[in-house]
């Protein structure tokens, strides 16, 4: 059963395939944490959805969620009504509670000058992961077809290493096609996100490649502060859930006013240059904090200074201790709500 394939996924004894059925539909595990459903029968809304958790394993909340929502369909409380692809990411840095084993996995969804590989890459390395689950992905798109005015979904979950003045905030990954669907908005509020924030560039992250190469609707949620299993505050995502119970139903989720959610879009990505990087801010300053002109946030010994200019910004995901290469912040402008 699914929900056992849950658990012997998270323990390390889960068989790679298999089969079977649930109320509504069947069920396949299609490679080790990735696991694909298919309705009997669509419901009125339903669109091809992927949902995934644990691509960094020490954010707990969303896998919680992620079984919250198998055991609804396992039991019958939900009946599937549209097609999902539902996968567990870094199956070794979730067993072992660590953010990564190797390398962020989040950077590495990039298609190679090779074509991807299929489901038989071991999932214990994080590229061979990375290529493994863009093939899932590509797999899962191109079985079906979308009806007419309907886009393809991704929500990627997470929780933010630190604290945040949003708790609950969604990230849109930069495309040079069509705008995320205006559709999402009222959703999203009515799921409790607080803001959002549209990235500028590409970034290669498991949202951004659903967006990116497959035209579809996809964020990353991060959805409250790393906690471990069972300390999470499950009740703040309560409407998030219930988004879940309806994509997975193929019913019309609930909607509230998007201009409940505060906007914003990235002016700077702060990368770090050099072994001698510092961010100009202490350790515990919360996303979304507020930089006023002229003020230092950084000091990198190739970049030099990074300043703010005439507009205050604010700093989200600071990690003063990333890779020589890697985006260490991201500095944010407030923006308007999207109309297309």
């Amino acid at each position: 059963m699914i929900a056992d394939w849950l658990d012997l996924t998270l323990e390390g004894h889960a068989s790679a395939r298999g089969m079977g059925r649930i109320p509504g539909g069947r069920y396949e595990i299609v490679a080790p944490g990735v696991l694909e459903i298919t309705p009997d029968v669509t419901g009125p809304k339903a669109r091809p959805c992927v949902i995934s958790a644990g691509i960094h394993g020490n954010e707990t909340a969303p896998i919680e969620l992620l079984g919250e929502l198998i055991a609804g369909l396992e039991s019958g409380h939900l009946i599937v009504g549209a097609p999902l692809l539902l996968i567990l990411g870094n199956l070794p840095a979730i067993r072992s509670g660590e953010r990564f084993i190797t390398t962020n996995l989040n950077r590495l969804f990039k298609r190679a000058e090779a074509s991807v590989t299929g489901n038989d890459c071991p999932s214990d390395d994080e590229p061979a992961r990375a290529r493994q689950l863009m093939a899932a992905v590509d797999t899962f798109y191109a079985r079906f077809p979308l009806a007419e005015g309907t886009r393809r979904l991704h929500y990627d979950m997470h929780t933010a290493i630190r604290d945040s003045l949003y708790p609950r905030f969604a990230v849109v990954p930069f495309s040079d096609g069509d705008a995320i669907s205006a559709s999402q908005w009222p959703i999203l509020s009515a799921a409790g996100i607080q803001a959002v924030l549209h990235q500028h560039q590409h970034s290669w992250t498991f949202s951004h490649y659903s967006r990116h190469y497959h035209d579809a609707d996809a964020f990353t949620l991060e959805l409250g502060q790393v906690r471990p299993f069972g300390a999470n505050d499950m009740a703040a995502l309560a409407p998030m859930k219930a988004l879940l119970a309806a994509l997975a139903t193929g019913t019309a989720p609930a909607e509230a006013d998007p201009e409940a959610i505060d906007y914003f879009t990235v002016e700077v990505e702060l990368m770090r240059q050099s072994a001698d990087f510092t961010l100009c801010f202490s350790e515990d300053v919360a996303n979304f904090t507020a930089f006023a002109p002229g003020s230092v946030v950084a000091e990198d010994a190739a970049a030099g200074p990074c300043i703010i200019g005439d507009t205050p910004l604010r700093v989200v995901f600071p990690n003063a201790k990333v890779e020589i290469g890697a985006r260490a912040a991201l500095l944010l402008a407030e923006s308007s709500t999207p109309t297309d």
